[in-house]
This record gives structure tokens, C-alpha cells and sequence, in this order.
């Protein structure tokens, strides 16, 4: 079968209602071939092209064996290979039949004469010989001519037969059916393998005496029928589809798995009232990524203006979702209540408040109400949704009246009225009140007890495009309003629990039409697509009992896999208000403003990578950039652009000169133009980069300055020099040139080193004669620094000369010391009787000074953990790296994420001293985490006394364990109540509280003495859980292995003696417990999932007493436990020993625990379902930052 028939099999897109009859498509057609031209092996100009994403239909009921007609009989013949197609209105149709002779000499390929079918000529394309196959391939061909082309966008929706037959034996015949959408790119449709050559020309057909082509000569009938088409994209290939142009409207991008959340936003975005309220959100004044009310107004924005599908993406950030959130499908009703609670939040205080109450909000009142005498309790709640159930029910209606459906409570159930005593009473739910918009939430996965697992309910569920709710109202409902609702948007899944696709049906306006909303497509849609092809249930027309293949799970199944899992209707009487239009007015102006100005900088980006091959970029660094630089060099060249100082970055065009940029620089820096200078820039030996020479000739091109004076693969960076000798206006330039060269200037750069301040920050440049002595920049320095010369101007301190020397201690006749800036890893102290030329200073080179300190200044300063000598302050810029320190208590705390400068060489209580400093609180009170790179959650405390630097920390050995997936930039801190010397003697208790039963588990994390007994473990809870003391007596620890109680902990016992394995729970003893008779007996309990070796949940000890019969033993175990009602009702019973591989013994009500459990090792078994494992992985739960 050719590419088009196979795609049938791989259709996983959308159920449209004419591939339900293509299911055994292939069944059907054998080996055929449908298809274009492709295969045609033609010039350029007559291709014919073929599309493969277009279905093809085989007649409903044609598994029946009808008489078979005659060829010749048209009107037969059509009704055998043509039948009408269900849901579509026949426009058009025709019958032609083209007389073929002289077959044997016919040309490679040949077209028929022109017949007419609704307005437009149409012929057969034959290739008598095959089109690249063994076969005699036909086609239908619209046979527009250049001069008689249709308007644009023509197309027609064409369901047709192709009928050979023998002209002398009617009865001969072999035909194919397709259907196609024609339009001038998809110009012919058809079968490639139509009949075998062999089989054609052979002496019988098919046992029927004579050949197919007999006499050389052979007739071929085309039946063809135009459909209407009602949506605008019936048998649409979907190419080059428009959704704006075709619709008005545009979708969402799906970013991974986020059908769903797409479904719902749609939804919402046309609920115009809501759209409208979100609007109204005041948000000018808090563009950032993490507001999701600014990020939802600018999707709702975008959807509203944008002529292409609008991403997601800013919208999932500003929830604070991570990649993996993006892969995982959640709950939908989840996330539209979180959603509404966050939006709720933020219109508090504005225009919008309680807007989307008065929108979703209905009211429903629980009741239990005796029956003979008058008491009722009852409470009134609001709701946002409504929760159906699908299984047992046929329709809506169905599922309200088991919503409020009545239990009566009698018998051992009876209701205990205050005043009244025990009563029978009736017990339920009833509406109030309901919203202008109604969501419910059809529930179509439930837990299947056969299966043991979530399943899908694909049952048949009706529900009406209008809807009446008034009979599910109280008698006291005010009813001044009818109670009806119009269908708005029908929100559905398809597939399965473990794999599927969310899409939404929507009405945009009132009188309107239906659209599906698939992700990034917009389709219109019709009545029947929206409403009865999302029941579910049975396919209406199944194929021999083999069913349709999902597209999900790729198996067969006679079930629908889409169905309807979300309805919305509007209140009829509120329509108006609800779907109101949304005017320019209703939008934020800021979010036009704020779009247009990114489109606008989008726009400029696209233009400069067009242009680029014209301009070069160039790097300048000014006097301003390295004053404000602390670091090597003259600057950074890889910070942030916005930074003081980083280099600015010119786009110059290459063909302009150096004066006209020299011009523009001088410009930028307020100067005239004659009082700046360009220097060039290399890149030295030592990885230094400082300025050569200046250009010398202000009309070279800025191209052929590059090439002179700069490396080919490096950016090209000039220093500009800005005049500070002025003469009439012209700036004097030291001679950098002279002759001879002894006497050329030396071009210097001065930093200095504040030890008070911990800075390292230039100063500016000096011009030195190469013969002139090193002690004699000091009168430059005090110049640049405003110092007055107070001192011998040419006194230095001389440091130690080998090593890396103490601080530069002085005497009260020291003055600076001077150091070479030569590498990062070379800072030499200068000779001061040496001369320049002696020190090999040259242009560009960095001399760095500081004030000569004395020996109680250095040591005043190195007691605070500052450095003293300019040599350790660059060793500790060498090292230096940003850590982003974040609380370890989570995403809340998120104002308390803050970035250091540290140095890799710092010890634990080194930057603990450094992080105190910044919180204000007690380094030694705070813990550090590692954390894991894969998720961004911590890793294993960092041990305090491990001899290792912070580079250790961060990143440890290659090959080590600890290593493995960690980040090297970023550290979890918690602050303690406790230093870690203190902490270190203590150790973590992680504890289960049980409040009430098992069924609330509480876990806390207990910081108790290594050293010490269970009862300071016990005190410790108490203060936990705020206990009275009185009931500390009653407080009970016990140890649990594999969901089965160990043993209890006696106060007594050593905390240490505690596996760090073992699982503690804390619970008071019961009362029944505490009060037991000396006959009574205690066994302990756990529950397990069919096979007692399957444990899980809390494990508890219950009493049991004699000559109770088990029907009252299960009353004292659902007070034990807190498991109540239907859910207790599940749980089965029965009695296991501690082995594990033990056969259960399960109990009746008749049966007597007390004598059953007689064994020393016997325990109580509750046998039902780890809900725990239901969902394997599934997520962690929504949520929205």
C-alpha cells in the first residue's frame, strides 16, 4: 500500500467523523496504491504532486456481498462504489466515461477529454503502462488550463470512483474509491497500483473468459461527487494551514505535554467576562516574569493580537515551573482552582475584587434532616466546579440526580440529634444557588478494583447543549432567574490514563459556530464533532467487530478514546454579560506599549544579523571603565555589558574611517573629537590584553585598521585616550615616536590598593621617561590621588623579596610600595632605584601601589580576615567566584537568595564568617548543603571539620562519589537554633506524629542528644506538638521495619541503640488501651495489599477481648484506625504471623479474634489497596508560584 493508505494506520491527530468508516481501510483495498504523481517520474513543469495526509473512505455496509452490477448500468454502478457519505450534503456530481483504443499504443501517459462537475473541468489521468510500477496507474485530474485558472483558494471536497471495464463484457470490471480535497497545489488524485499490467492483458479475468483489455481497447468511468463543505477543512491536509486567516483566531504552542493546560486557558480566554477581570489586575508597575497575573494578561493579549500561535512559556516561568513540569500532564480541575485562587489573591484591592466569585461561585448546602421530629443540621459552602461521576450513569441529568441523591440513615446508622437523641434522618446535598459559568468536571478516570489500577471510563455519556438545573435546586433557591445553560466549551481527553491529548471544543460567541482548539490549530467544527462524538462509548460504525486503533496506545479498541472530561455552560440569561466583547479600551495600555517595544528591538535584531557582514564590532575601554574595574587588567571584557566598567560596544561600518569613528567615541564621551585618541589594543604572551601604539592615521578604514592592528580571530578593542595637556584649544600629545627612541615616553597605568576598603580600582595613566626612575612615579601618583607629599616623595617600603611576603609593615619614613601588575599570577614588587627601562616597563603595563602600613595598622586589618598586602588581595581575586547561597527551606523564602564574591581558597569558617556577615546572624549557627545539579534539590550537609577549601567543597575529585551531578556555584544554607559544634552532638529523628489513628500522619525532623534516652526524645515531641504534661505519660514511641511494628521504645532505651533505618512513630496510648481489663490481650496490626508480604501504611496495636464476636471487633477498629464509611466497608481482614511469606487467615463477622490469635506471632492483617502506587510516575502536585 503507498504512503497515503499506511498514514490511515498512523492517524493520531484528530478524530475527525469520516475516519471512522476508513478503519479497515486496507481490509478494503487489498494491495492498492493511492496516490498523487508523485511517483511519476515527469519534467519539472508537469509534475503532479501528491499529499499524504488526506483520508480515505471505504463505503459503510460494503462488507455486505449486494448482486453485483454491470459496469455499463451507471446508475447501479454508483450506487456500488459511490454511497453517500454520512453527515455531508452532496453538492455536485457527474458521470463520465472515457473510450480508450489503440491501448498497447499509447504514450507513457495520457490525459482524457474535459467533463464539467460543479462549475470546473475535470479529466482522467491514465499511465497505461504504470507510473513506475507494474501496474496501469489512474488518477483524477482538475483540469484547470494557465489561462483558465480558478481564483484563489479554490478547492473542492471530492469523493469519487475510477472504474475500468471490458467495453465488450460489462460484467469485467475493476474499480477504487477515494476521496481528496482539490485545490491548485493538490491538483490530482488517485491510484498508482490500480491493476496489474500482467493481470490486464491476460487471457481471462479473474476466471471470467476474457481479458480486462480486450481488442486493444479498454473504458474507464470516473464517478465524481462534490461535497459541501461545512467546517472549511473537510479531508484538509492540514500543510501550510493559516488559523488566523482561516478562523480569526490563533492557538497555544504545546510545550511538551501541556495540551491540557492549553485546553483550559482557551477556555478561559474566551470567558470574555474573565479575560476582562484578569485585565483589570493592576500590573503596570510589575513587569516581571515571576508575576503570573502580568504573564496571563500578556498571553490573553497576545491570543488577542497575534497572527500566530502564541507561546506558553513566559506564563509556565512566572508559575515557577521547572522542565520536568513541562513533560508531566496534571489534573486539570487542580489546576484551574489554583489558578483562580492565585488570580483571586491578586485582585484583592482592586477594581476586580470578587469579580471571579461572581462569575464561577455557586452555593450548595450539606444537610442531615430527621424525619420525625423537626431538626435539621446543615451547612452552606460555596463551590467552583463540580465533580460528576460517568460510570453508571447514561447522561447529565443522570449525574445530578446521584449527586443529590438522598441516604437514609437508620438502623445502626442512625443520626444523633442534639436534644433528640438517636433519629433516622436523610442525609445529602442540594443547590442553593449556581453560577453564571458552570464547570463540571466529569469524571472519567476511576480506580478499577479488577484491575487494580486507574482506568479510564470511555462508557457513552450524553450531555445537551442546553441544560436546565433548576430540578437540583432547594425549594427556597430564588428562582427569579431560569436556571438554564447554554453549551460554551466541551474540554476533551483522548487516549488513555498513560498516554492521551487534551483539545477543547469552544463557542466564542453567542450565535456562533463551534472551533477546536488543538494546540497551535484553530478549526471550526460542527455540532455533532463538538457535542455527540465526545460521549464516548461504542464507534457508530465499527468495522467487523475489529475496532479502531488508538493513537496512543496503539491497539485496537471498539471504544471511543476521546471523550468529553470538562463541560462549560453559561447561564442563558447571562450570556450577554458573560461573553461581552473585549474592547482596545478593556486591554492594559502597557501591554501594547511593552509589546510594540519588543517587537520593535526583535525587528532591529533581525536587521543588524542581515546587515552584519557590513559593520564590525569594536570594543572600547575608557578611563571610566578602568577606574571603576576591580580585577586584572584593564577590564573584563566577558561582564556584563551594563556593568560600569565593561567596554562599550560599537557597530561600525567597515568602510568608514578611524576619524569618523574617533568622532563617535568623542561624542559618546562629551569631548571634542580633536581631544580623543585611539589606541590598539593586543593581546600579549603573559594573556594580558593593553593598548600597542595609537592609530596613526585617522583616514584609514576602519577594516584595514583591524587588519594592521589586530589578531584575525579576536575582536577588535581600542583603549581612547583623552587629552590632559591643552593648548589653544588643541590637546598635546606625548611623542610616542621620537628619535632617538630612548627618549619615548613609557605609557603606565596606576591602580591602587585600599586595604581599609578592601578595593583594587585605577587611577588613571602617566606618561614616564624610560631612563626615569621607579621611585619617581610616586610625585605622579600623589598628584592623581590628590595626596599631599607629606613625606620623602621618593620613599618606598621595600617587602621581603622571596616568597609571598609578609605585609608591607613601615616605618614613619615609609611612604608606598609598588608593585608590577605582570600576569594573574605574577605580581612583582618594584625596585625603586631601578629605571624603567632596568624593570622592562613598557606601554600599557599596570603599576599598582599602596600606602606602606604599619605593623599595628596590618595587624588591626588582618584581625578582621582582610587582606594587607595587594599580592594576597590579587591572589584572592585569582580565586574568586560567585555563590549563590538559597535557603534550604524553599521556593518561599525566596527574598533570601543572594549571591558572594568568595575566594576557592576559604575554609568552612571562612565564608561562614563571609554568609554571617551578610544574614546577620552567627556563622557558626549556620549549615551548608551541596546541591544536585539534575533538580536544583540539596545534597548532604557539608561537614564542618573536613580540612578541605570551598573549591573542594563545591566541587570535589573527579571520580569521587560526591562529585557526581553537583553544582560548582551554588550552596543551600539553614539558619540553626544551634551552633554546629552543638549540633554535632546531637542527631536527626525523623518522627511520624499520629493525631488521630492512622489516618493523619504528621512527620517532623527532632534534633535529640546522641548520647541521650528515648524520654528526651519524648520531651523533645512534646514541646513539638504542644502537648499538656499531663499527657506525657500517655505518649508512646514505636519502631516499625517494612510498615509492621518492631517493637516500642522504652524511655529508657540509649538513643544511639535506634537504626538509622528504623521508621518511629509517636502516638498517645489509646484510652481503651490504657483502661483494658486483665483478660484483654494486645496484637499488633499492619496493612497489606492481597499479599501480606505487600505492606504499607501505618502499623498500630489494637486490644482484643474475649468472647467478642467480629462484627463488634471492626466497630473498635474503624474508632482505632479513623477509617470510616464506604472506605471502611473495602477493607478485609485476617490473620497473618510475622513471616512474611505467611498464608492470610481472614476473619468473618461470626469469628472470634481473642481466640483465633493465639499464637505468640500472630498479627491482624487489613487486606485493601496501596493508593500510593496508583498513580506510578506521576509528580510532584501543581502548583503555582
Amino acid at each position: 500500500m503507498d504512503p497515503v493508505s499506511r498514514d490511515l494506520d498512523r492517524e493520531t491527530g484528530h478524530p475527525w467523523p469520516e475516519r471512522e468508516a476508513t478503519a479497515d481501510l486496507q481490509t478494503q483495498m487489498g494491495d492498492m496504491q493511492i496516490a498523487g504523481g508523485e511517483d511519476m517520474l515527469l519534467d519539472d513543469y508537469d509534475v503532479i504532486d501528491e499529499k499524504q495526509d488526506v483520508a480515505e473512505i471505504t463505503p459503510e455496509g460494503s462488507t455486505d456481498e449486494p448482486t453485483e452490477p454491470l459496469a455499463d448500468d451507471y446508475a447501479a454502478m454508483k450506487e456500488r462504489v459511490l454511497a453517500k457519505l454520512p453527515d455531508l450534503e452532496p453538492e455536485f456530481e457527474t458521470t463520465y466515461t472515457w473510450h480508450i483504443e489503440n491501448y498497447k499504443n499509447l504514450t507513457r501517459k495520457e490525459r482524457g477529454p474535459k467533463f464539467e462537475c460543479g462549475g470546473h473541468p475535470w479529466r482522467i489521468l491514465l499511465f497505461p503502462f504504470g507510473n513506475n510500477v507494474e501496474y496501469a496507474s489512474l488518477y483524477l485530474e482538475q483540469a484547470h488550463e494557465d489561462e483558465d485558472k480558478p481564483k484563489e483558494g479554490w478547492y473542492a471536497c471530492v469523493q469519487f470512483s475510477l472504474v475500468m471495464w471490458n467495453k465488450n463484457d460489462p460484467s469485467i470490471y475493476s474499480c477504487h474509491t477515494a476521496n481528496h480535497r482539490f485545490n491548485a497545489e493538490e491538483s490530482d488524485w488517485g491510484f498508482t497500483r490500480f491493476s496489474e499490467l500482467r493481470k490486464m492483458f491476460a487471457a481471462q479475468w479473474d476466471g471470467a473468459g476474457r481479458p480486462m483489455v480486450e481488442h486493444d481497447a479498454v473504458n474507464v468511468t470516473a464517478y465524481v461527487r462534490i461535497y459541501k463543505d461545512p467546517t472549511g477543512v473537510l479531508w484538509h491536509s492540514f500543510e501550510n494551514y493559516n488559523s488566523k486567516k482561516e478562523t480569526g483566531m490563533v492557538g497555544l504552542k504545546n510545550q511538551g505535554a501541556t495540551c491540557y493546560l492549553n485546553s483550559l486557558l482557551q477556555s478561559l480566554y474566551f470567558t470574555n467576562a474573565f479575560r476582562k477581570a484578569i485585565y483589570r489586575i493592576p500590573t503596570e508597575h510589575e513587569t516581571e516574569k515571576k508575576n503570573s497575573a502580568w504573564a496571563l494578561q500578556r498571553l490573553f493579549y497576545l491570543l488577542q493580537t497575534s497572527e500566530d500561535a502564541v507561546s506558553t512559556q513566559e506564563l509556565t516561568h512566572s508559575f515557577g515551573w521547572e522542565t520536568r513540569h513541562i513533560f508531566e500532564q496534571q489534573d486539570v480541575q487542580e489546576l484551574s482552582r489554583i489558578l483562580m485562587d492565585r488570580m483571586e489573591v491578586r485582585m484583592k484591592g482592586t477594581d476586580a475584587e470578587n469579580a471571579l466569585n461572581k462569575m464561577f461561585v455557586g452555593k450548595m448546602k450539606t444537610y442531615i434532616s430527621c424525619i420525625h421530629v423537626e431538626y435539621e443540621s446543615s451547612r452552606i459552602e460555596d463551590f467552583w466546579d463540580i465533580q460528576l461521576n460517568v460510570s453508571g450513569n447514561r447522561n447529565l441529568d443522570d449525574s445530578f440526580r446521584d449527586y443529590v441523591q438522598v441516604e437514609t440513615m437508620d438502623g445502626e446508622n442512625k443520626y444523633f440529634a442534639e436534644g433528640h437523641g438517636l433519629q433516622d434522618a436523610r442525609k445529602g446535598v442540594i443547590f442553593e444557588s449556581f453560577p453564571q459559568v458552570l464547570h463540571l468536571q466529569l469524571k472519567r478516570f476511576e480506580y478499577d478494583i479488577n484491575r487494580d489500577a486507574m482506568m479510564k471510563v470511555n462508557d457513552r455519556y450524553e450531555f445537551p447543549e442546553v441544560f436546565d438545573a433548576t430540578p437540583y435546586l432547594s425549594e427556597g433557591a430564588d428562582r427569579s432567574e431560569p436556571y438554564l445553560y447554554q453549551l460554551h466549551g466541551v474540554l476533551v481527553h483522548s487516549g488513555d490514563l498513560t498516554a492521551g491529548h487534551y483539545y477543547a471544543f469552544l463557542k466564542p460567541a453567542i450565535d456562533g459556530h463551534f472551533y477546536k482548539f488543538d494546540d497551535d490549530k484553530v478549526i471550526r467544527a460542527t455540532l455533532k464533532e463538538a457535542l455527540e462524538e465526545n460521549f464516548g462509548g461504542d464507534y457508530a460504525n465499527g468495522v467487523n467487530g475489529a475496532g479502531v486503533r488508538n493513537p496512543y496506545t496503539r491497539t485496537l479498541s471498539t471504544k471511543r478514546s476521546m471523550s468529553a472530561y470538562m463541560l462549560v455552560y453559561i447561564r442563558k440569561s447571562r450570556e450577554k454579560d458573560i461573553l461581552v466583547d473585549v474592547t482596545e479600551d478593556d486591554t492594559p495600555a502597557h501591554l501594547a506599549r511593552q509589546l510594540d517595544e519588543e517587537r520593535a528591538a526583535l525587528e532591529k535584531r533581525r536587521k543588524e544579523r542581515e546587515e552584519q557582514h557590513l559593520y564590525l564590532h569594536v570594543h572600547v575601554v575608557t578611563d571610566d571603565n578602568f577606574k571603576a574595574y576591580q580585577g586584572f587588567d584593564l577590564t573584563s571584557w566577558d561582564t556584563d555589558s551594563n556593568a560600569p566598567s565593561s567596554p562599550q560596544m560599537y557597530r561600525v561600518l567597515k568602510n568608514s574611517t578611524v576619524g569618523d569613528f574617533t568622532r563617535t567615541v568623542a561624542e559618546s564621551l562629551q569631548v571634542p573629537p580633536e581631544h580623543a585618541r585611539l589606541w590598539a589594543m593586543v593581546n600579549r604572551q603573559n594573556k594580558t590584553i593593553r593598548p600597542d601604539q595609537p592609530l596613526p592615521d585617522l583616514n584609514m578604514t576602519i577594516t584595514e585598521a583591524y587588519s594592521r592592528f589586530s589578531t584575525r580571530d579576536k575582536p577588535f578593542r581600542l583603549w581612547v585616550e583623552t587629552a590632559t595637556t591643552i593648548k589653544e584649544g588643541q590637546a598635546l600629545w606625548p611623542n610616542v615616536n621620537p628619535s632617538p627612541a630612548i627618549a619615548a615616553p613609557v605609557l603606565i597605568f596606576l591602580k591602587y590598593f585600599n586595604p581599609d576598603d578592601q578595593t583594587l580600582k585605577g587611577v588613571g595613566h602617566v606618561y614616564m621617561r624610560k631612563t626615569s626612575k621607579v621611585a619617581e612615579m610616586i610625585p605622579a601618583i600623589q598628584q592623581l590621588m590628590g595626596w599631599s607629599p607629606s613625606r620623602d616623595p621618593v620613599s618606598m617600603s621595600s617587602p621581603p623579596s622571596s616568597g609571598l611576603p609578609s605585609p608591607p609593615y613601615s616605618t614613619p619614613s615609609a611612604g608606598m610600595c609598588l608593585y608590577e601588575e605582570i600576569k594573574h599570577s605574577m605580581i612583582e614588587p618594584m625596585k625603586a632605584k631601578a629605571t624603567l627601562q632596568q624593570a622592562e616597563i613598557q606601554d600599557g603595563d599596570i603599576v599598582c601601589f599602596q600606602r606602606a602600613l604599619s605593623e599595628t595598622e596590618a595587624s588591626a586589618i588582618a584581625s578582621t580576615g582582610r587582606y594587607t598586602d595587594a599580592r594576597e588581595f590579587y591572589d584572592y581575586l585569582m580565586n574568586r567566584i560567585m555563590v549563590r547561597f538559597s535557603p534550604k527551606l524553599g521556593p518561599e523564602h525566596e527574598g533570601s537568595v543572594f549571591d558572594l564574591a568568595l575566594s576557592r581558597k576559604m575554609s568552612y569558617d571562612q565564608f561562614s564568617a563571609k554568609v554571617g556577615e551578610y544574614l546577620k546572624v552567627d556563622p557558626t549557627h549556620l549549615r551548608f548543603s551541596t546541591v544536585l545539579a539534575s533538580t536544583g534539590k540539596p545534597k548532604a550537609p557539608i561537614r564542618r571539620g573536613q580540612a578541605s577549601t570551598l573549591a573542594q567543597m563545591l566541587m570535589p575529585a573527579l571520580g569521587t562519589y560526591a562529585n557526581a551531578n553537583q553544582r560548582p556555584d551554588q550552596l543551600f544554607y539553614e539558619v540553626l537554633e544551634m551552633s554546629i559544634s552543638e549540633l554535632e552532638t546531637k542527631r536527626n529523628m525523623r518522627v511520624t506524629w499520629l493525631p488521630e489513628g492512622v489516618m493523619k500522619e504528621e512527620p517532623m525532623d527532632v534534633l535529640a542528644p546522641k548520647n541521650g534516652l528515648v524520654q528526651d526524645l519524648i520531651s523533645l515531641i512534646q514541646r513539638k506538638v504542644n502537648l499538656p504534661d499531663q499527657d506525657v505519660s500517655k505518649l508512646r514511641i514505636f519502631e516499625t521495619h517494612q510498615c509492621r511494628i518492631g517493637k516500642e521504645l522504652d524511655p529508657k532505651t540509649i538513643i544511639a541503640s535506634i537504626p538509622d533505618y528504623a521508621v518511629l512513630y509517636a502516638e498517645l496510648v489509646p484510652e481503651e488501651e490504657r483502661v483494658a481489663s486483665d483478660e484483654d490481650r494486645a496484637m499488633y496490626a499492619f496493612h497489606f495489599d492481597k499479599e501480606p508480604a505487600k505492606t504499607h501504611g501505618v502499623p498500630f496495636k489494637f486490644v482484643i477481648k474475649p468472647r467478642e464476636l467480629f462484627k463488634d471487633t471492626r466497630e473498635r477498629l474503624s474508632k482505632r484506625t479513623g477509617i470510616k464509611g464506604k472506605q471502611f466497608e473495602k477493607l478485609k481482614f485476617a490473620i497473618t504471623q510475622r513471616s512474611v511469606y505467611s498464608r492470610p487467615t481472614y476473619l468473618n463477622d461470626e469469628d472470634e479474634l481473642y481466640a483465633m490469635a493465639s499464637r505468640a506471632d500472630d498479627q491482624l492483617g487489613l487486606d485493601h489497596v496501596n493508593r500510593t502506587r496508583l498513580f506510578p510516575g506521576k509528580g510532584d502536585s501543581i502548583f503555582i508560584r
